[in-house]
């Protein structure tokens, strides 16, 4: 079984353009079974707050841990390995550094397609992936951003005048955008599969 499991960011979920689309080009490469995780924090004031910050994503991260653990393919009975031949985790924002560190902790074999970053993700020292995000993103600082994917061999691809959500203020430039991003996540995710992690 093929399995894709979806983070959003806060104020991002699941049917946004990024992780919509994502959903469905995954389930176009071969993935039967999708999770996707659903979160929330009162905490507000994060840009620019590392203390709230870090209370946001401590909330956010147990609440995925939660959900996750209580899925047939996370739980400590069945075990990732047994019943998962491929993993991906999908991710936007902060959901990318609750990924990385889920991974980490759970030791999970999977690929990671990381939206927009954080440059908490990379505490976490995510492997297999890929990552997209933009130089008009107020939460992001591209250099660090750019230097930690180098660090961890993470193909990395910068989108001009794009923001969080990699939009900018040209619709017609922002479906360009979207179509090469999801072009970019559907060679990555069709490169891997069959190579077991």
């Amino acid at each position: 079984m093929k399995l894709a499991v979806y983070f959003p960011g806060v104020g991002y979920h699941c049917d946004k353009p990024l992780l919509y689309y994502a959903r469905k080009i995954a389930a176009a490469c071969g993935y039967e079974q999708h999770i996707s995780l659903s979160y929330t924090t009162q905490i507000r004031d994060l840009l620019g707050n590392p203390i709230n910050m870090k209370a946001a994503f401590l909330e956010l991260y147990e609440q995925a841990e939660s959900a996750l653990d209580k899925t047939a393919a996370f739980s400590q009975q069945s075990g990732v390995a047994s019943c998962c031949d491929e993993i991906l985790f999908i991710s936007k924002s902060v959901g990318t550094a609750i990924a990385a560190r889920y991974t980490s902790e759970h030791n999970i074999p999977c690929r990671h397609i990381l939206y927009t970053p954080l440059a908490e993700t990379f505490a976490f020292h995510p492997r297999n992936g890929i990552a997209f995000t933009g130089t008009a993103d107020p939460w992001v600082n591209t250099t660090v951003i750019r230097q930690q994917c180098q660090e961890h061999q993470i193909p990395f691809f910068l989108y001009e005048n794009a923001n969080h959500s990699l939009e900018t203020g040209d619709v017609f430039r922002n479906l360009d955008i979207i179509k090469e991003v999801m072009q970019k996540t559907e060679e990555f995710i069709r490169k891997g599969i069959g190579n077991h992690l």
